[in-house]
């Protein structure tokens, strides 16, 4: 059984098709890339994965329950997300990395969040910034940690390096790395030929909404 399932999934908004009849499984210990051309609906693709918006026909399964009877909460502990933006929310660095103890009512591991900061090249003085001090790249460090305080079992990063300069995409890279080899399911979009094929074991190529090609790299 697939860990995530989309079943002939559609959607519209605004009287636009962006996906079309797609199916794709994706599978525990995945590391599927989606490529294809900007405005194929790529990213509209991983906010139905992620449940930030519903299908507009089609079906959706996670651990071969339906999507629409997880509750959001439940679901997002198990399925990460990070934006092509990075987002951080409230002022300062450590309400972002605190957030995720505080919305389960838990007291912050200290030990695990020193990890995280060392796995991303932060040092741990970050904590202490206030979110408008930081560069593009250290916001989507910050962003990846906050995602990686409780592990989920999927990852999904819609183009987390684009933006980033050749030090922090090389950081980021070899966390993900490290992330997929420990067993993490990674579900990746990005641009570039080299990251699309490098650790994935498949690629699928998304273009005009429609799933056009899925290819098995190892």
């Amino acid at each position: 059984m697939a860990l995530l399932e989309l079943s002939n999934i559609s959607y519209v908004a605004n009287d636009k098709s962006i996906i079309r009849d797609v199916s794709l499984s994706v599978n525990q210990g995945d590391y599927i890339t989606i490529v294809g051309p900007s405005g194929s609906g790529k990213s509209t693709l991983l906010k139905l994965c992620s449940d930030l918006i519903s299908p507009t026909s089609g079906t959706i399964t996670y651990n071969g329950r339906f999507l629409m009877a997880i509750a959001p909460e439940s679901y997002r502990k198990e399925v990460g997300y990070c934006f092509q933006r990075p987002y951080l929310f409230a002022k300062t660095v450590r309400r972002n990395i605190l957030f995720p103890y505080d919305i389960r009512g838990m007291k912050p591991d200290m030990e695990r969040i020193k990890y995280l900061f060392g796995l991303l090249h932060m040092p741990m003085e970050y904590l202490e910034r206030r979110n408008d001090e930081l560069s593009g790249g250290e916001m989507q460090r910050i962003c990846l940690i906050r995602s990686l305080i409780f592990e989920p079992k999927v990852l999904l990063l819609d183009e987390v390096t684009s933006a980033l300069d050749s030090v922090n995409t090389s950081i980021v890279e070899q966390v993900i790395d490290e992330l997929h080899y420990k067993g993490m399911t990674i579900v990746s979009i990005t641009h570039s030929e080299e990251q699309s094929s490098r650790k994935a074991n498949r690629r699928i190529t998304i273009v005009d909404g429609v799933l056009a090609k899925e290819e098995v790299l190892r």
